[in-house]
């Protein structure tokens, strides 16, 4: 889609924003979240704030959280901020890691040894219950994609989690979230922004414009 002025096209780019939760007492603590519903703890609630106050500058068209309360509260806190609502969908949730849910590295390490030596080497771990990377990343990525296709021209924002994130924007750029290893993850409250290419305005083909801004971020993304 373009808009033009005086025989000049131009065209009309959409934004998609990914912000990552603020911090809970598991992220503190080094233990692995998952699915487990944690809330925000009082410094995520204040970096929630941080974030708010800097996006309310320039802020989103929607805004759209997983269901996980840390995720929903920092959503609501921003959404406050900038005078939207908040509406949330399942298919954000963070990747699930079954049995080592809550656990601490060396607690994984200790109990499973060999199924977390193939995990670190991003190798897959089955009997676990633990979501596989290329379903979590093609969950998100499909997700988001229907948001910019709906909102063609406006800026669409996503409160989520961190491996949600980091595989769904693979999966966005075109790699593939079992392999592709060029993406770091994101911290606390930081945001990462892409907008199609021009020549696929539904989503389908995506570039990165900015990676892990932090909470206090005030340029244009």
């Amino acid at each position: 889609m373009s808009t033009s002025h005086a025989g000049v096209h131009h065209p009309v780019h959409t934004r998609l924003v990914l912000v990552r939760h603020g911090q809970t007492d598991h992220n503190r603590d080094g233990r692995l979240q998952g699915q487990v519903d944690i809330p925000l703890n009082a410094t995520g609630r204040k970096q929630a704030a941080r974030a708010a106050a800097s996006i309310a500058q320039n802020p989103p068209d929607l805004i759209v959280a997983s269901p996980l309360d840390r995720a929903h509260e920092t959503a609501r806190i921003i959404g406050a901020a900038c005078g939207v609502a908040v509406t949330t969908d399942a298919a954000f949730l963070e990747r699930s890691f079954g049995a080592w849910e809550g656990l601490r590295g060396e607690e994984i390490r200790g109990r499973w040894p060999q199924e977390h030596a193939a995990w670190r080497a991003h190798r897959p771990v089955p009997g676990l219950d633990i979501e596989e990377r290329h379903v979590v990343g093609e969950r998100v990525a499909a997700a988001a994609r229907s948001l910019i296709a709906e909102n063609t021209g406006g800026t669409v924002m996503v409160v989520a989690h961190g491996a949600a994130i980091t595989l769904g924007i693979t999966a966005l750029l075109g790699e593939d979230p079992e392999t592709f290893r060029g993406l770091g993850g994101l911290e606390n409250c930081h945001r990462s922004v892409l907008e199609p290419l021009v020549s696929d305005p539904s989503g389908q083909a995506m570039r990165l414009l900015s990676h892990n801004l932090p909470p206090d971020f005030t340029g244009a993304p």
